[in-house]
Protein backbone atom coordinates (compact mmCIF):
# COMPACT_ATOMS: atom_id res chain seq x y z
CA UNK A 1 0.00 0.00 0.00
CA UNK A 2 1.57 3.26 -1.13
CA UNK A 3 1.32 6.49 0.80
CA UNK A 4 1.23 10.03 -0.58
CA UNK A 5 4.48 11.98 -0.14
CA UNK A 6 4.54 14.37 2.78
CA UNK A 7 4.18 18.05 1.88
CA UNK A 8 7.45 19.89 1.66
CA UNK A 9 8.43 21.98 4.68
CA UNK A 10 10.36 24.73 2.87
CA UNK A 11 7.35 26.35 1.15
CA UNK A 12 5.56 26.48 4.50
CA UNK A 13 8.54 28.14 6.18
CA UNK A 14 8.74 30.75 3.41
CA UNK A 15 5.03 31.52 3.66
CA UNK A 16 5.08 31.66 7.44
CA UNK A 17 8.18 33.88 7.43
CA UNK A 18 6.52 36.31 5.03
CA UNK A 19 3.30 36.24 7.04
CA UNK A 20 5.20 36.90 10.28
CA UNK A 21 7.01 39.90 8.80
CA UNK A 22 3.71 41.27 7.48
CA UNK A 23 2.07 40.70 10.89
CA UNK A 24 4.85 42.51 12.76
CA UNK A 25 4.82 45.41 10.28
CA UNK A 26 1.04 45.73 10.55
CA UNK A 27 1.09 45.60 14.36
CA UNK A 28 3.85 48.23 14.50
CA UNK A 29 1.81 50.50 12.24
CA UNK A 30 -1.43 50.49 14.24
CA UNK A 31 -1.00 53.97 15.66
CA UNK A 32 0.14 55.40 12.32
CA UNK A 33 -2.83 53.79 10.62
CA UNK A 34 -5.34 55.24 13.11
CA UNK A 35 -3.66 58.67 12.94
CA UNK A 36 -3.76 58.51 9.14
CA UNK A 37 -7.48 57.78 9.08
CA UNK A 38 -8.16 60.82 11.28
CA UNK A 39 -5.94 63.02 9.13
CA UNK A 40 -7.70 61.82 5.97
CA UNK A 41 -11.06 62.76 7.49
CA UNK A 42 -9.81 66.07 8.87
CA UNK A 43 -10.39 65.08 12.51
CA UNK A 44 -8.21 65.26 15.63
CA UNK A 45 -8.18 63.29 18.88
CA UNK A 46 -9.11 66.46 20.75
CA UNK A 47 -12.73 65.94 19.64
CA UNK A 48 -15.00 63.23 21.00
CA UNK A 49 -15.73 61.89 17.51
CA UNK A 50 -12.03 61.88 16.65
CA UNK A 51 -11.06 60.05 19.85
CA UNK A 52 -13.81 57.44 19.33
CA UNK A 53 -12.84 56.89 15.70
CA UNK A 54 -9.13 56.65 16.58
CA UNK A 55 -9.95 54.03 19.23
CA UNK A 56 -11.94 51.97 16.72
CA UNK A 57 -9.32 52.19 13.97
CA UNK A 58 -6.54 51.22 16.39
CA UNK A 59 -8.25 48.41 18.32
CA UNK A 60 -10.01 46.66 15.43
CA UNK A 61 -6.87 45.59 13.52
CA UNK A 62 -5.03 45.05 16.82
CA UNK A 63 -7.58 42.55 18.13
CA UNK A 64 -7.93 40.82 14.75
CA UNK A 65 -4.15 40.50 14.40
CA UNK A 66 -3.89 39.04 17.89
CA UNK A 67 -6.80 36.72 17.16
CA UNK A 68 -5.18 35.34 14.00
CA UNK A 69 -1.77 34.87 15.65
CA UNK A 70 -3.06 33.25 18.84
CA UNK A 71 -5.54 30.97 17.09
CA UNK A 72 -2.84 29.78 14.67
CA UNK A 73 -0.39 29.02 17.49
CA UNK A 74 -3.07 27.25 19.52
CA UNK A 75 -4.05 25.24 16.46
CA UNK A 76 -0.46 24.05 16.04
CA UNK A 77 -0.09 23.32 19.76
CA UNK A 78 -3.30 21.32 19.70
CA UNK A 79 -1.70 18.85 17.27
CA UNK A 80 0.71 17.83 20.06
CA UNK A 81 -1.92 17.40 22.76
CA UNK A 82 -5.22 15.68 22.25
CA UNK A 83 -8.10 17.41 24.09
CA UNK A 84 -8.42 14.48 26.49
CA UNK A 85 -4.75 14.74 27.48
CA UNK A 86 -5.00 18.47 28.09
CA UNK A 87 -8.13 18.11 30.16
CA UNK A 88 -6.55 15.33 32.21
CA UNK A 89 -3.52 17.50 32.91
CA UNK A 90 -5.48 20.47 34.25
CA UNK A 91 -8.70 19.04 35.64
CA UNK A 92 -9.82 17.06 38.68
CA UNK A 93 -7.56 17.29 41.70
CA UNK A 94 -5.24 19.69 39.83
CA UNK A 95 -8.00 22.17 39.02
CA UNK A 96 -6.81 24.62 41.66
CA UNK A 97 -3.26 24.50 40.34
CA UNK A 98 -4.56 25.04 36.81
CA UNK A 99 -6.48 28.12 37.94
CA UNK A 100 -3.40 29.53 39.66
CA UNK A 101 -1.20 28.91 36.62
CA UNK A 102 -3.79 30.48 34.29
CA UNK A 103 -4.15 33.54 36.53
CA UNK A 104 -0.36 33.88 36.75
CA UNK A 105 -0.14 33.69 32.95
CA UNK A 106 -2.55 36.59 32.80
CA UNK A 107 -0.07 38.80 34.69
CA UNK A 108 2.47 38.62 31.84
CA UNK A 109 -0.02 39.04 29.00
CA UNK A 110 -0.90 42.76 28.73
CA UNK A 111 -4.18 42.27 26.88
CA UNK A 112 -7.34 44.28 27.17
CA UNK A 113 -10.47 42.20 27.77
CA UNK A 114 -11.31 41.91 24.07
CA UNK A 115 -7.72 41.00 23.17
CA UNK A 116 -7.73 38.22 25.79
CA UNK A 117 -10.82 36.59 24.27
CA UNK A 118 -8.90 34.95 21.36
CA UNK A 119 -6.58 33.12 23.74
CA UNK A 120 -9.58 32.22 25.91
CA UNK A 121 -11.26 30.60 22.89
CA UNK A 122 -7.98 28.95 21.94
CA UNK A 123 -7.70 27.42 25.41
CA UNK A 124 -11.26 26.12 25.17
CA UNK A 125 -10.69 24.61 21.73
CA UNK A 126 -7.54 22.87 23.05
CA UNK A 127 -9.58 21.20 25.80
CA UNK A 128 -8.48 23.30 28.79
CA UNK A 129 -11.19 23.16 31.50
CA UNK A 130 -13.76 25.93 31.49
CA UNK A 131 -12.97 27.29 34.96
CA UNK A 132 -9.25 27.46 34.20
CA UNK A 133 -9.83 29.44 31.01
CA UNK A 134 -12.00 31.91 32.94
CA UNK A 135 -9.22 32.45 35.48
CA UNK A 136 -7.02 33.55 32.58
CA UNK A 137 -9.76 35.68 30.99
CA UNK A 138 -10.26 37.58 34.25
CA UNK A 139 -6.58 37.95 35.16
CA UNK A 140 -5.17 38.93 31.76
CA UNK A 141 -6.81 42.36 31.47
CA UNK A 142 -7.19 43.08 35.19
CA UNK A 143 -3.86 42.00 36.71
CA UNK A 144 -0.99 42.56 34.29
CA UNK A 145 2.40 44.21 34.50
CA UNK A 146 1.11 47.41 32.88
CA UNK A 147 -1.55 47.93 35.56
CA UNK A 148 0.84 47.03 38.37
CA UNK A 149 3.62 49.30 37.14
CA UNK A 150 1.28 52.26 36.74
CA UNK A 151 -0.35 51.68 40.13
CA UNK A 152 3.07 51.42 41.74
CA UNK A 153 4.20 54.66 40.12
CA UNK A 154 1.08 56.60 41.09
CA UNK A 155 0.08 55.13 44.47
CA UNK A 156 3.09 53.22 45.83
CA UNK A 157 3.98 49.58 46.40
CA UNK A 158 1.34 48.89 49.07
CA UNK A 159 -1.54 49.71 46.74
CA UNK A 160 0.08 47.81 43.85
CA UNK A 161 0.75 44.73 46.01
CA UNK A 162 -2.76 44.74 47.49
CA UNK A 163 -4.26 45.10 44.01
CA UNK A 164 -2.11 42.21 42.77
CA UNK A 165 -3.13 39.88 45.58
CA UNK A 166 -6.82 40.71 45.50
CA UNK A 167 -6.97 40.69 41.70
CA UNK A 168 -5.41 37.25 41.52
CA UNK A 169 -7.78 36.06 44.24
CA UNK A 170 -10.78 37.25 42.20
CA UNK A 171 -9.46 35.50 39.07
CA UNK A 172 -8.63 32.21 40.82
CA UNK A 173 -11.74 31.96 43.00
CA UNK A 174 -14.08 33.03 40.19
CA UNK A 175 -12.56 30.41 37.90
CA UNK A 176 -12.90 27.74 40.58
CA UNK A 177 -16.56 28.61 41.17
CA UNK A 178 -17.39 28.57 37.45
CA UNK A 179 -15.51 25.30 37.04
CA UNK A 180 -17.40 23.67 39.92
CA UNK A 181 -20.77 24.72 38.46
CA UNK A 182 -20.22 22.34 35.52
CA UNK A 183 -21.55 24.66 32.82
CA UNK A 184 -19.71 23.14 29.85
CA UNK A 185 -23.11 22.61 28.20
CA UNK A 186 -23.40 26.41 28.04
CA UNK A 187 -20.63 26.60 25.44
CA UNK A 188 -21.86 27.15 21.91
CA UNK A 189 -22.00 23.99 19.81
CA UNK A 190 -19.17 25.00 17.48
CA UNK A 191 -16.79 25.44 20.44
CA UNK A 192 -17.75 22.05 21.87
CA UNK A 193 -17.19 20.46 18.47
CA UNK A 194 -13.68 21.95 18.38
CA UNK A 195 -13.03 20.57 21.86
CA UNK A 196 -14.19 17.07 20.94
CA UNK A 197 -12.81 16.88 17.43
CA UNK A 198 -10.38 14.05 16.86
CA UNK A 199 -8.38 14.12 13.64
CA UNK A 200 -6.24 10.98 13.32
CA UNK A 201 -4.14 12.42 10.51
CA UNK A 202 -3.22 15.41 12.69
CA UNK A 203 -2.38 13.79 15.99
CA UNK A 204 0.69 12.28 17.59
CA UNK A 205 4.35 12.08 16.84
CA UNK A 206 3.80 10.77 13.28
CA UNK A 207 2.52 14.17 12.16
CA UNK A 208 5.01 16.43 10.39
CA UNK A 209 5.36 20.18 10.62
CA UNK A 210 3.60 20.90 7.30
CA UNK A 211 0.51 19.09 8.59
CA UNK A 212 0.71 20.94 11.91
CA UNK A 213 0.93 24.30 10.12
CA UNK A 214 -2.01 23.32 7.94
CA UNK A 215 -3.99 22.53 11.08
CA UNK A 216 -3.15 25.98 12.44
CA UNK A 217 -4.47 27.63 9.28
CA UNK A 218 -7.62 25.52 9.47
CA UNK A 219 -8.02 26.63 13.07
CA UNK A 220 -8.01 30.26 11.89
CA UNK A 221 -10.72 29.53 9.35
CA UNK A 222 -12.89 27.78 11.92
CA UNK A 223 -12.61 30.40 14.67
CA UNK A 224 -11.84 33.79 13.10
CA UNK A 225 -14.47 33.22 10.46
CA UNK A 226 -17.10 32.89 13.18
CA UNK A 227 -16.20 35.60 15.69
CA UNK A 228 -15.04 38.60 13.63
CA UNK A 229 -18.49 40.27 13.34
CA UNK A 230 -18.82 40.16 17.13
CA UNK A 231 -15.37 41.69 17.50
CA UNK A 232 -16.30 44.60 15.23
CA UNK A 233 -19.57 45.17 17.11
CA UNK A 234 -17.87 45.03 20.49
CA UNK A 235 -15.07 47.42 19.59
CA UNK A 236 -17.53 49.84 17.97
CA UNK A 237 -19.49 50.00 21.23
CA UNK A 238 -16.30 50.44 23.20
CA UNK A 239 -15.12 53.23 20.91
CA UNK A 240 -18.34 55.17 21.38
CA UNK A 241 -18.17 54.88 25.15
CA UNK A 242 -14.45 55.68 25.20
CA UNK A 243 -14.98 58.91 23.29
CA UNK A 244 -18.19 60.22 24.82
CA UNK A 245 -18.43 59.32 28.55
CA UNK A 246 -17.23 62.25 30.75
CA UNK A 247 -15.03 61.82 33.84
CA UNK A 248 -16.81 64.47 35.94
CA UNK A 249 -20.05 62.50 35.83
CA UNK A 250 -18.34 59.42 37.27
CA UNK A 251 -16.45 61.26 40.00
CA UNK A 252 -19.59 62.90 41.34
CA UNK A 253 -20.83 59.82 43.24
CA UNK A 254 -17.68 57.81 44.01
CA UNK A 255 -17.06 59.07 47.51
CA UNK A 256 -16.48 56.81 50.52
CA UNK A 257 -19.41 58.02 52.57
CA UNK A 258 -22.28 56.20 50.81
CA UNK A 259 -22.58 52.39 50.87
CA UNK A 260 -23.92 52.15 47.33
CA UNK A 261 -20.94 53.93 45.74
CA UNK A 262 -19.00 50.69 45.09
CA UNK A 263 -21.83 48.75 43.38
CA UNK A 264 -22.80 51.86 41.43
CA UNK A 265 -19.20 52.21 40.23
CA UNK A 266 -19.14 48.54 39.15
CA UNK A 267 -22.44 48.88 37.28
CA UNK A 268 -21.19 52.04 35.58
CA UNK A 269 -17.91 50.43 34.61
CA UNK A 270 -19.40 47.36 32.89
CA UNK A 271 -20.63 49.19 29.74
CA UNK A 272 -17.25 50.82 29.22
CA UNK A 273 -14.14 49.53 27.49
CA UNK A 274 -10.45 50.31 27.69
CA UNK A 275 -7.25 48.57 28.80
CA UNK A 276 -5.20 49.02 31.97
CA UNK A 277 -2.98 51.70 30.45
CA UNK A 278 -6.05 53.64 29.33
CA UNK A 279 -7.96 53.43 32.61
CA UNK A 280 -5.14 54.29 35.06
CA UNK A 281 -5.06 58.00 34.08
CA UNK A 282 -8.83 58.09 34.60
CA UNK A 283 -8.36 56.47 38.01
CA UNK A 284 -5.85 59.18 38.93
CA UNK A 285 -8.21 61.91 37.72
CA UNK A 286 -11.15 60.51 39.68
CA UNK A 287 -9.13 60.23 42.90
CA UNK A 288 -7.91 63.80 42.35
CA UNK A 289 -11.56 64.88 42.26
CA UNK A 290 -12.27 63.27 45.66
CA UNK A 291 -13.37 59.73 44.78
CA UNK A 292 -12.48 56.94 47.24
CA UNK A 293 -9.63 54.64 46.17
CA UNK A 294 -11.54 51.37 46.68
CA UNK A 295 -14.55 52.65 44.76
CA UNK A 296 -12.39 53.82 41.88
CA UNK A 297 -10.42 50.56 41.75
CA UNK A 298 -13.69 48.60 41.71
CA UNK A 299 -14.74 50.78 38.79
CA UNK A 300 -11.38 50.11 37.11
CA UNK A 301 -11.69 46.34 37.57
CA UNK A 302 -15.18 46.26 36.12
CA UNK A 303 -14.11 48.34 33.11
CA UNK A 304 -11.19 46.09 32.19
CA UNK A 305 -12.53 42.70 33.30
CA UNK A 306 -16.29 42.97 32.61
CA UNK A 307 -16.62 45.28 29.61
CA UNK A 308 -19.77 45.17 27.47
CA UNK A 309 -17.70 44.78 24.27
CA UNK A 310 -16.07 41.71 25.82
CA UNK A 311 -19.50 40.25 26.53
CA UNK A 312 -20.57 40.82 22.93
CA UNK A 313 -17.51 38.98 21.62
CA UNK A 314 -17.91 36.17 24.17
CA UNK A 315 -21.52 35.69 23.07
CA UNK A 316 -20.32 33.94 19.92
CA UNK A 317 -18.63 31.26 22.04
CA UNK A 318 -20.76 31.20 25.23
CA UNK A 319 -24.48 30.97 25.85
CA UNK A 320 -26.21 33.81 27.77
CA UNK A 321 -26.54 31.81 30.98
CA UNK A 322 -22.77 31.23 31.19
CA UNK A 323 -22.02 34.87 30.36
CA UNK A 324 -24.42 35.99 33.12
CA UNK A 325 -22.81 33.58 35.59
CA UNK A 326 -19.33 34.83 34.67
CA UNK A 327 -20.40 38.47 35.06
CA UNK A 328 -22.18 37.82 38.38
CA UNK A 329 -19.34 35.86 39.99
CA UNK A 330 -16.66 38.35 38.93
CA UNK A 331 -18.80 41.36 39.89
CA UNK A 332 -19.25 39.87 43.36
CA UNK A 333 -15.49 39.52 43.76
CA UNK A 334 -14.91 43.06 42.56
CA UNK A 335 -17.43 44.41 45.06
CA UNK A 336 -15.57 42.72 47.90
CA UNK A 337 -12.27 44.18 46.65
CA UNK A 338 -13.75 47.68 46.51
CA UNK A 339 -15.15 47.54 50.04
CA UNK A 340 -11.92 46.01 51.37
CA UNK A 341 -9.79 48.74 49.81
CA UNK A 342 -12.04 51.46 51.26
CA UNK A 343 -11.88 49.80 54.68
CA UNK A 344 -8.07 49.27 54.71
CA UNK A 345 -6.94 52.55 53.08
Amino acid sequence: MSTAPAPRLTPWLIRLGAATLAWVAAYASLTSWADGVLALLGLTRQTRLGEALHFFCYDTPKVLLLLVAVVFVMGVIQTFFAPERTRALLSGRRMGLGNMLAAALGIVTPFCSCSAVPLFIGFLSAGVPLGVTFSFLISAPMVNEVALALLFGMFGWKVAALYLGLGLAVAIVSGLIIGRLGMENQLEDWVRQLQNRQAPDYQGEAQGWPERFAQGVEHIRNIVGKVWPYILAGIALGAGIHGYVPEDFMASFMGREVWWAVPAAVVLGVPMYTNAAGIIPIVEALIGKGAALGTVLAFMMSVIALSAPEMIILRKALKPRLIATFAGVVAGGILLVGYLFNWLL
